[in-house]
């Protein structure tokens, strides 16, 4: 009797087992384990009672199922809490421009430009940014200097190398940050409006851009403007 209740409540603690008695709640559990505990003392032979050290055992791993239910309803109440910040925290970006990950630029009438952005994980010596036009020419070229790490933004005037203004439509650029003469990590960071929230993915809420940009995560973006 003894070995029955222990081997269903080492189930139930790997969360693993298919028996009946695995799959009961813990406090089903706990209920059938005191039920049987009583009727065994009750009938225990007086010259050979139950080992004292085996029952405290079982006891306890029976009060351990209760434990792990309770920090399991606990962590699932987090978990809630924080899906509902999150939600909220996004639902206050609608509107608002902000630097994600990417490489596009859009040029509007009169020479009005998206900002874009790079994020370095280390002090760059020397960056230089190229704008791009959709045949794959360099149209512009910046060499903004030493740059500290971290993100930061930029403003590109819509002027041609040649001092014209650049055509309405969409460029890439692309970014070479240089120490000791060698390349080294970074990334580029171009401009999306959000738009609007969407709360149905399982990894939590993501941005709306607006179909310029796939939905984006809270953690992909990198500044707000």
């Amino acid at each position: 009797m003894v070995n029955t209740i222990d081997s269903a409540v080492q189930h139930a603690i790997n969360g693993g087992a298919t028996s009946p008695a695995a799959q009961k709640t813990g406090e089903d559990l706990r209920n059938n384990f005191m039920t049987l505990l009583v009727a065994q003392l009750r009938n225990q032979d007086p010259l050979n009672p139950m080992d004292n050290a085996e029952m405290t055992s079982q006891l306890a791993q029976v009060n351990t199922v209760s434990g792990i239910e309770a920090l399991n309803e606990t962590l699932a109440s987090i978990t809630g809490q924080i899906d509902a910040g999150q939600a909220l925290q996004a639902a206050g970006l609608i509107g608002k421009g902000v630097l994600i990950p990417g490489d596009r630029l859009l040029v509007g009438e009169e020479g009005a430009t998206t900002p874009f952005g790079v994020e370095l994980q280390s002090r760059a010596e020397q960056v230089n940014v190229n704008i791009v036009d959709g045949s794959g020419q360099i149209v512009r070229r910046f060499e903004l200097g030493a740059l500290n790490s971290g993100v930061e933004s930029f403003v590109w005037d819509g002027t041609l190398d040649d001092g014209t203004l650049a055509p309405k439509g969409a460029y890439r650029f692309t970014v070479e940050a240089l120490s000791d003469g060698q390349q080294m990590a970074h990334k580029a960071l171009n401009y999306a409006q959000v738009m609007a929230v969407s709360t149905h993915y399982k990894d939590g809420p993501r941005l709306d851009l607006g179909g310029v940009n796939e939905p984006v995560k809270l953690d992909e973006i990198r500044q707000i403007l």
